[in-house]
């Protein structure tokens, strides 16, 4: 991952040159649930996972199991059934993980409309972990950018705040009444 630069300095008149050592063969992915309620605060629900396999061919992304064990976790952590707002990942249609939904009543799911990030609240939780986590940072191994972005969404989750901005920014609200039973 190329870390972002939020600022950089250089001498008058010369133009600032910022160099970033080759790809990494290790990869990083990170899954999460942003989860409103009406009344309630805001939570976050993440997974890290780090893919140690790359080099061997192996997948590089998160399975539709690590999304089922997601949700599974969620459900369990809530309490409450699930609506789910999907982006339109290879992943979040596959046939395997639309059969897990449609088998548990405590899953509702829907699909945003191809090419609208704007639509997705989680879209600006990774906004702000790599503008605050990651930007102006010369990590040293998968290790450093793994403990970085634990901490950046571990302080993330302790601000309902920021959860909730993501929703405004996404242009959605709470006002839709709870599903009775």
């Amino acid at each position: 991952m190329t870390p972002p630069t939020a600022r950089t300095w250089a001498r008058r008149g010369r133009t600032p040159v910022i160099r970033v050592r080759g790809r990494s063969q290790r990869r990083i992915s990170i899954a999460a649930l942003a989860c409103y309620r009406p009344g309630e605060r805001s939570r976050l629900i993440y997974r890290p996972k780090r893919h140690a396999d790359h080099k061997r061919g192996g997948r590089r992304s998160f399975t539709w199991t690590d999304y089922r064990d997601l949700l599974t976790a969620a459900h369990r952590q809530l309490g409450d059934p699930l609506v789910l707002v999907w982006d339109n990942l290879n992943v979040h249609q596959d046939a395997r993980l639309r059969a897990f939904i449609d088998a548990h009543d405590w899953i509702t799911s829907c699909q945003l409309p191809p090419y609208a990030p704007d639509l997705n609240p989680v879209e600006g939780l990774w906004s702000l972990v790599r503008r605050a986590g990651q930007c102006n940072t010369a990590f040293t191994g998968p290790d450093h950018l793994m403990r970085v972005l634990r901490r950046r969404l571990r302080e993330i989750q302790y601000r309902s705040d920021l959860l909730d901005g993501c929703l405004a920014a996404a242009g959605l609200t709470l006002t839709t009444p709870r599903l009775q039973d």
